[in-house]
């Protein structure tokens, strides 16, 4: 037999590797926005606003039908606005323990029920107490809306997502108020009532329905419950001192606005129902563009400082430099429509923590905005005794430099 030949194996053929990207890896795709539960979180958050909004242009008729003084009358708002406050912290606990639907569909029902009780109050007594539980009821679930929608979305959709649940409260101002009124002169103060006790059972039929399909449930057995504590982590704490410097800002213009307007300019209460719908006008828009820049821009921190401080420069002009009246609600409109850039970038970071302490954290953020509100009708009323309204921009400039200045403490 003949000798094997050593015969020399073909090399296998080279393969060119493929060349890897060199930029940034693409995102990944998002998933579709849950857009009938934020309709039906926006049409909540209108229902809470407006059952105590829509009160102001029937103050002087419930004063004389309650047999009370219109000063009395109009401390139902504080009231309201505190037990608001404390519900919205103790519900927001609540539901990271047993879950949002029972505050989200239960809260609008019991505010329904309030106001149907308060448009058949005898006296001022009866009218206090239930005007309380109305805003306790609302606190029991405005807090809670925010936290459904950000659990809902995923982190580069939510300030999208809070931005059109927020944008509830201000279509109030727009719309629940003019309707209000026009209302009201048909049916009175007490069948306006019932026209937001109907609303309420209607967003809670709307948010019956939107989340039947549960993203969580309550606390696993065995698990350890959420505390107050844990939540209140230090980058939080910064997040809801941010919130209160910009509802103070927020407040100084939208309570003394129309009050600016009339001592400035010598205007009529009819004459200033143009510049406030300017006004809300320039609250949705900056609210609805403000959740986009929340979502696309990369730290929403500094985003929420440029906003703020812009605010601050806009609040200078607003209040120092009256040169007519239509310079003046161009400055206003640009005022809030700026103020209102900020917020959804705040409210995306802080809804920026694990889910099982969300809703105290969105809570305590609807806590803190409450004090917001009181320290804004308390300054306003110190600066309009002391200074005029000519103290109002330095002082609302020092307030947002403040935020913005807590904004880039915090950035990281």
């Amino acid at each position: 037999m003949p000798p094997a030949l050593d015969v020399p194996t073909p090399a296998p053929p080279q393969v060119a590797a493929p060349e890897r990207p060199t930029g940034p890896a693409p995102d990944p795709a998002m998933p579709r926005m849950p857009w009938a539960l934020l309709v039906a979180c926006c049409l909540g958050m209108f229902a809470a606003s407006s059952s105590g909004t829509t009160r102001a242009p029937f103050l002087i008729d419930m004063a004389r039908d309650l047999d009370t003084s219109l000063a009395l009358v109009a401390n139902l708002m504080a009231l309201t606005s505190i037990a608001w406050g404390a519900a919205s912290l103790f519900a927001g606990a609540g539901s990271d323990r047993w879950g949002r639907r029972p505050f989200l569909i239960g809260g609008p029902v019991g505010l329904a029920l309030c106001m149907v009780l308060v448009s058949r109050s005898g006296s001022y007594a009866e009218a206090a107490l239930w005007s309380t539980f109305a805003g306790g009821c609302a606190g029991a679930f405005t807090g809670v809306l925010m936290a459904e929608a950000s659990a809902r979305t995923v982190d580069r959709q939510r300030g999208r997502a809070l931005g059109w649940v927020m944008a509830g409260q201000s279509l109030t101002l727009l719309v629940g108020v003019p309707a209000a009124a026009a209302i009201g002169t048909l049916i009175g103060w007490r069948g306006v009532n019932l026209c937001v006790a109907a609303l309420a059972l209607v967003a809670a039929a709307s948010l019956f329905l939107t989340t039947l399909r549960p993203v969580d449930g309550p606390r696993k057995a065995g698990a350890a419950a959420p505390s107050l504590r844990a939540a209140l982590s230090p980058r939080v704490l910064n997040l809801l001192a941010m919130g209160v410097a910009e509802r103070i800002c927020y407040g100084l213009t939208a309570v003394y606005f129309a009050t600016f307007l009339q001592s400035t300019y010598q205007l009529s209460l009819g004459q200033v129902a143009l510049p406030l719908a300017l006004f809300a006008l320039g609250n949705i828009g900056g609210t609805i563009i403000g959740g986009q820049l929340a979502d696309r821009l990369r730290n929403r921190m500094l985003t929420f400082a440029a906003a703020m401080a812009a605010s601050g420069l806009v609040a200078l002009a607003l209040f120092g430099w009256q040169a007519g009246l239509v310079p003046t609600v161009a400055l206003g409109f640009a005022y809030v429509f700026v103020n209102a850039l900020a917020r959804p970038s705040l409210m995306a970071a802080m809804a920026n923590v694990p889910d099982e302490v969300r809703g105290t954290v969105l809570g305590l953020n609807v806590t803190s905005a409450s004090f917001g509100w009181l320290g804004a009708a308390s300054l306003g009323g110190w600066m309009m005794a002391g200074y005029g309204f000519g103290g109002f921009g330095p002082l609302t400039a020092a307030v947002a430099l403040l935020g913005a200045g807590l904004a880039v403490f915090g950035r990281r």
